[in-house]
């Protein structure tokens, strides 16, 4: 017999699991990554940790674990099945060099199955897939992770035969073979952050990996293909999580060694693994959407269970969630970047209410609904409340004014027949159809529309209009580049410059560095004079003039708040903290004077070692820019010139 359970319940008991096997627990990054442009999200528990995966050693330790907020656009269009989600958490462990696969596997199967301590799933319910290896690239099959399986069903009296399944097209061609190991080729039994082997570029790390499928017993539907399997799309299996063996680096020559380091990077979506112990596989069923979805019910006086309705309030339940997480990262609706994903969320999720016969401003509520589902485990949302309520407000109310206009539009459009490229971007730029909305419409009226030639126009105006994201370059901080590390040290003297002119008050609220440029958003509620600005420019500036020596301090997190660090809001740091310290001039690594410190941060680096080095090549920091970005919230952009 299963044991429901809440998302809360599966996150603390996945947690409580990993910790007493010595794991140490890491806050959620933030959904908007910080100094990395080379993503507009966060999607998964190990992106912030790639440098650690690579072999840099964790201030915490080799045994990681946490809940990760996580957001994949990519899925979209998928929204409103029952099993994709744009916002998730995903549950993860770490193993940096430590253990491998006969710990690993043997302890999720224990989380899985067990009464005690874990979710206690019926261990026949679970089927698992391997690598089969690949000769031309000289790997072999995870022969070692199928002996581990065998056994560990064998010790619950399943039999567990291993099948050769290859690809997944041979799949709906041979079907199950009475199997409950599966070995696929790379196309579904490989990780990597590019995907197959043949994508990865030189130097990145990858590997098999092992995926838990949960049986749902759902008849098989030959639509999909003649034979069932653990990877067919027919329903019956639902992949629940997966253990990434990252053991490889490829080479130069495009073949693979070994890496010094073998790691584990396990992933399991909280939201899935949550309704799989109610015995459904509609992720939608989570408490944590299920109460917007009640709330939406109230509003329309219609159900979820509807079949008719059921698109719209999944796709409206998912988006409101996502946009909520995003707006609290301080990401304001545009048409640029993660602002433009964040906008085309609110606006699909408004059509979808009108849909559903709500045509009156909405969506702060059901943000509501999402803070109050949330805010015991992330606080950030509550505090953010009054600010997310007022976006949400705002952007409804912006696109309610165009969308009755935008329908009728649409309605001369189709009557020509197929959508244009350019009448689907019209669509777009006079009233704020995003491409979804405007293939939704079509495909009510059985036409196609051209996305690639609205893509291409699309691209066109984002490069026009794009300013926030101008010059970045791959890998943000994480390149450290010479120019890019002085733009990060001059961050911090800009935020005890502004906190020193402006007062306590000032907080950092978010941040993101380029090789042209620094851009901070801090707490303030008005509009900096011009004095104060040319007060705070100059105090940075003799601040550089006066050499001051940067030191990287490791301390536990309770002694750097007592010492007054400035740490970035909204963020959760583990009990132990690396803190740079900026100044006086006659402190050393071994007596760093905190007291007397100029600067004092939570911060992870890389920074120079003496404010002078931003001087280099005479250069002067110069603010170019001070503007609003929300209520309470200023944004300065400057540069070293």
């Amino acid at each position: 017999m299963l044991l429901p359970m809440t998302v809360a319940e599966v996150r603390r008991t996945y947690l409580e699991f990993f910790k007493k096997r010595g794991h140490v627990l890491l806050p959620s990054a933030p959904v908007v990554p910080e100094n990395d442009s080379t993503t507009l999200f966060t999607s998964s528990g190990m992106q912030p940790l790639v440098p650690y995966l690579l072999g840099q050693v964790h201030l915490e330790g080799n045994r990681l674990v946490n809940s990760q907020k996580s957001v994949r656009t990519g899925d979209i269009d998928d929204i409103g099945d029952n099993r994709h989600l744009t916002f998730f958490e995903m549950l993860g462990n770490w193993s940096l060099g430590d253990y491998f696969k006969k710990e690993q596997l043997p302890w999720l199967f224990e989380f899985l199955t067990s009464k005690e301590e874990g979710l206690g799933l019926d261990p026949r319910k679970l089927y698992v897939t391997v690598f089969a290896g690949d000769e031309e690239l000289a790997i072999s099959k995870d022969t070692e992770a199928i002996a581990i399986w065998k056994n560990l069903f064998g010790e619950k009296g399943i039999e567990a035969h291993d099948v050769l399944i290859g690809s997944e097209e041979r799949g709906y061609q041979v079907g199950m073979q009475g199997g409950r190991i599966f070995a696929y080729d790379a196309g579904k039994n490989w990780w990597s952050r590019s995907g197959v082997p043949s994508a990865m570029p030189a130097g990145e790390p990858g590997g098999p990996d092992s995926e838990v499928f949960y049986d749902f017993g759902t008849p098989h539907n030959p639509d999909f293909g003649l034979e069932c399997h653990p990877n067919c799309d027919c329903g019956r299996f639902v992949e629940i999580c997966n253990s990434v063996f990252m053991e490889y680096r490829k080479k130069e020559n495009g073949s693979f060694e070994q890496l010094a380091q073998r790691n584990v990077d396990f992933g399991g979506g909280l939201e899935r693994l949550t309704v799989t112990t109610l015995g459904s596989d509609d992720v939608f069923l989570a408490d944590t959407l299920q109460t917007t979805i009640l709330e939406i019910e109230l509003l329309t006086e219609k159900k979820y269970s509807d079949n008719e309705d059921q698109q719209s309030f999944r796709i409206v339940a998912d988006h409101i969630r996502a946009a909520t997480f995003i707006i609290a990262d301080d990401v304001l609706p545009s048409n640029t970047d993660a602002g433009y994903i964040l906008r085309r969320l609110i606006r699909r999720a408004i059509r979808h209410l009108d849909k559903l016969g709500v045509d009156s401003n909405t969506l702060a509520n059901l943000g509501n609904k999402v803070i109050d589902a949330y805010k015991d485990t992330y606080h950030d949302l509550e505090q953010k409340r009054v600010q997310i309520d007022s976006i949400l407000t705002t952007e409804e109310q912006k696109f309610r004014k165009t969308l009755s206009q935008g329908i009728r539009e649409f309605e001369k459009l189709s009557k020509r027949g197929p959508i244009s490229g350019h009448d689907a971007f019209i669509l777009f730029t006079s009233y704020g159809f995003p491409i979804e909305i405007t293939e939704e419409l079509a495909k009510e009226r059985n036409l196609s529309v051209d996305h690639q030639a609205f893509a291409k126009e699309m691209e066109e105006h984002q490069t026009k209009s794009r300013t926030a994201s101008e010059g970045r370059f791959k890998g943000g901080l994480a390149d450290h580049s010479e120019i890019t590390v002085r733009y990060h040290t001059s961050h911090h003297l800009l935020l005890a410059a502004l906190r020193q002119i402006l007062g306590d008050i000032v907080h950092q609220r978010g941040s993101n560095i380029t090789q042209d440029r620094v851009r901070l958003d801090f707490s303030f509620d008005r509009k900096l004079t011009s004095e104060e600005l040319a007060q705070v420019e100059q105090l940075v500036n003799e601040k550089i003039v006066e050499a001051l020596p940067v030191f990287a301090t490791s301390m536990s997190k309770i002694e750097a708040e007592k010492l007054g660090a400035e740490h970035e809001f909204g963020v959760k740091y583990g009990d132990q903290v690396t803190v740079y310290s900026m100044g006086p001039k006659n402190a050393t690594q071994e007596d760093p004077k905190f007291s007397e410190s100029f600067s004092l941060e939570f911060c992870g680096g890389p920074h120079v070692s003496n404010t002078s080095e931003l001087a280099t090549d005479a250069k002067r920091f110069k603010i170019s820019k001070e503007e609003s970005v929300a209520a309470g919230i200023r944004r300065i952009k400057a540069v070293l010139e």
